[in-house]
């Protein structure tokens, strides 16, 4: 399988995953075509060694497993998580803003973004909306995922002739600049007269019912926007009980470059590294007789906000991944002490993108750490434990690569420069296991575009994969605590 090919299949994800809701749900996608079946936690589990099953959570948050057909109660697990969230504007619970003469949308900055980059972008709203049915003569409630496709909002900068030391510092107030406008009042009222008239002349259609705010009762939000979710979902705006809702830039992921060698695209952390990892499940799981000598068990874990902390009932420091392990081993023994030994035979990838080198930044950089497009997957090092990589974890990632001819890279962050941290040191700490943070290199993180080498989404694909098909192997000649 060679870089464009893989990295088209990224582009296709990347398209298709605007919210952490639509990653899930292409992932779900993915994962039913490639025959896993979809359990419920809502219910008991029968599993049975040599099949594969998914199961989501929030629907935003998804854990997939292959268990090997040598798979037996206290065998281990070989865990490549990420996340599903990136950095963003998400719509406020009363998103209805109205300032001189225009209707804006009220939104609340979502993790650390990159937020002068949202400015003069094209934009729309994506998410998921909480509608009201009548089935059979009684009411029940569901979630849609919605996304309306073409751009309707902006968020426009000032004119440098009324900020004249705006390139002095762009520093944009994120509660008084950072709404984005919908429409003008003027052209709303026009738009509310001309159906009425319609009305009037008898040429009311089903999508303009509701155009007026005396004729929808949620109040918290321009029924103009909730007329275009209702079309878009085939409801009435009425119908919409609640919704979670975010911004986000219509322009399509692409890859680029004058010798089409990266990746344009918003999203890349971690949609990136949440791409590499399902393609590399499925494929080292799919074939005939790829789980005939497996003896453990190959998940992946795509959690959940991340980028605030990962303290939700579906992020990386809730339960999620420790549920998982104990319902597959319990499924197989009942024994409730041998969890314990489960989780030292595990093994967690973290994977979450990292920091290429900037040529224009290169101080920003340790001088022996500098991890540059093309080079491969970088593994992450800190002392003070913000990354969750230590001599072991390290050599058992760093070999694999080795034997495959893998490029492979180190980054620590400068002494005198704050580090950023991962799900790793979340998951080593909750959970007990083994872990290494690695990440494929890329530029302007948390930026609503980003940029990354094809070349290493490959080299992503390509690792991910041999750590699903030969960690037991090596893992077996690994003596630690003896």
């Amino acid at each position: 399988m060679d870089a464009s090919s893989v990295a088209s299949d990224l582009i296709n994800f990347l398209n298709a995953s605007p919210t952490a809701f639509h990653a899930v749900d292409e992932a779900k996608r993915r994962l039913k075509e490639s025959g896993y079946e979809q359990l419920s936690e809502r219910q008991d589990w029968s599993l049975e060694a040599g099949k594969k099953y998914f199961f989501t959570r929030n629907y935003s948050t998804i854990v997939a497993f292959a268990i090997g057909k040598k798979y037996v109660a206290g065998n281990g697990f070989h865990i490549v998580g990420a996340h599903t969230d990136s950095p963003c504007l998400k719509l406020k619970p009363v998103s209805k803003v109205s300032k001189a003469g225009y209707l804006e949308v009220g939104v609340q900055t979502y993790g650390g973004g990159l937020w002068h980059t949202w400015f003069d972008r094209d934009l729309s709203v994506a998410g998921r909306v909480v509608i009201k049915q009548q089935i059979d003569g009684s009411t029940s409630y569901s979630h849609r995922l919605v996304r309306i496709q073409s751009p309707i909002m902006r968020i426009p900068t000032l004119a440098i002739h009324l900020d004249r030391g705006v390139n002095d510092g762009f520093k944009p107030n994120t509660q008084s600049h950072l709404a984005p406008i919908l429409a003008t009042s003027v052209k709303e009222e026009l738009n509310k007269v001309d159906e009425n008239d319609s009305v009037a002349n008898g040429a009311q259609t089903e999508t303009r019912k509701c155009n007026d705010d005396s004729k929808t009762k949620n109040q918290k939000h321009h029924s103009l926007l909730l007329k275009l979710l209702a079309e878009e979902i085939g409801c009435e705006p009425d119908d919409i009980c609640d919704f979670e809702l975010q911004a986000c830039d219509t322009q399509p992921s692409i890859i680029a470059g004058a010798l089409k060698e990266f990746v344009f695209s918003g999203r890349l952390d971690n949609l990136c590294m949440s791409f590499c990892s399902l393609k590399a499940l499925i494929d080292a799981t799919s074939h005939e007789g790829s789980l005939d000598d497996e003896v453990g068990v190959r998940m992946v874990a795509l959690f959940d906000h991340e980028e605030v902390g990962s303290n939700s009932a579906q992020g990386a420091g809730s339960p999620v991944m420790l549920d998982a392990i104990s319902r597959v081993t319990h499924a197989f023994c009942s024994n409730v002490k041998m969890l314990e030994k489960v989780v030292q035979k595990s093994f967690l990838v973290s994977a979450d993108m990292a920091h290429a080198l900037h040529p224009n930044y290169t101080d920003k950089h340790e001088e022996n750490h500098q991890p540059k497009m093309h080079g491969g997957l970088v593994i992450k090092h800190n002392a003070n434990q913000r990354y969750a990589t230590n001599a072991v974890t390290s050599f058992v990632f760093r070999e694999m690569a080795n034997k495959h001819q893998l490029p492979i890279q180190d980054f620590v962050t400068r002494n005198d420069m704050p580090c950023g941290s991962t799900i790793g040191p979340i998951l080593a700490s909750g959970v007990g296991i083994r872990t290494v943070d690695v990440g494929a290199p890329q530029l302007s993180m948390h930026s609503i575009r980003e940029m990354c080498a094809v070349d290493d989404v490959l080299h992503a694909y390509m690792h991910f994969k041999v750590f699903f098909t030969e960690f037991s192997e090596l893992d077996s000649k690994i003596i630690v605590d003896a």
